[in-house]
């Protein structure tokens, strides 16, 4: 795998229109992999993290917790799997619809969320805590604004997109 490092000068103010589908991706990218090693360290996966997490919401089946965790139907399963031989997690009857599987999480998965959240709220800060602090509410808050706003939604490309590769 190639870094991405070399292709950014470090100086924005240098280039008359900065590429903000560079900016977005590599940053997305790193922190991706600075999660991935850090969750790694307590034994778990960014979507083991995100399964856990959103089980212990609320009661949903795999179906929902794979459309919030952007997974699909296979990854899903295999991360499901993981989590059950890891004794972290069950798939339940759901109590409203016994069709449906729920994923339930077990004494253990809720401990190991509790770890998991706090390696990510971790990685979050050493993140944000690079940016002088005046820009980090700024930062978050543009994030948002494209999130919910002008870059909420895919568009389709009759080439298509490559999606980012997901840890």
């Amino acid at each position: 795998m190639t870094s991405l490092a070399p292709a950014f000068s470090g100086d924005i103010a240098d280039c008359p229109s900065p590429d903000l589908s560079f900016l977005l991706d590599h940053t997305s990218h790193v922190l991706r992999t600075r999660m991935a090693a850090a969750l790694a360290e307590v034994g778990m996966t960014a979507r083991m993290h995100c399964v856990l997490v959103k089980a212990l919401e609320e009661e949903r089946t795999q179906i929902q917790i794979a459309e919030i965790g952007d997974m699909d139907k296979t990854t899903m399963v295999v991360t499901v799997d993981a989590l059950e031989q890891a004794g972290l997690a069950e798939r339940r009857p759901s109590a409203t619809d016994r069709r449906a599987r729920i994923i339930a999480v077990t004494d253990a998965g809720a401990e190991m969320a509790k770890r998991s959240q706090a390696v990510v709220d971790r990685v979050h800060a050493e993140a944000l805590g690079s940016l002088p602090e005046e820009l980090r509410p700024v930062l978050l808050e543009a994030l948002t604004l494209l999130a919910r706003g002008h870059l909420a939604e895919p568009v389709e490309s009759p080439a298509g997109a490559r999606r980012a590769r997901q840890v």
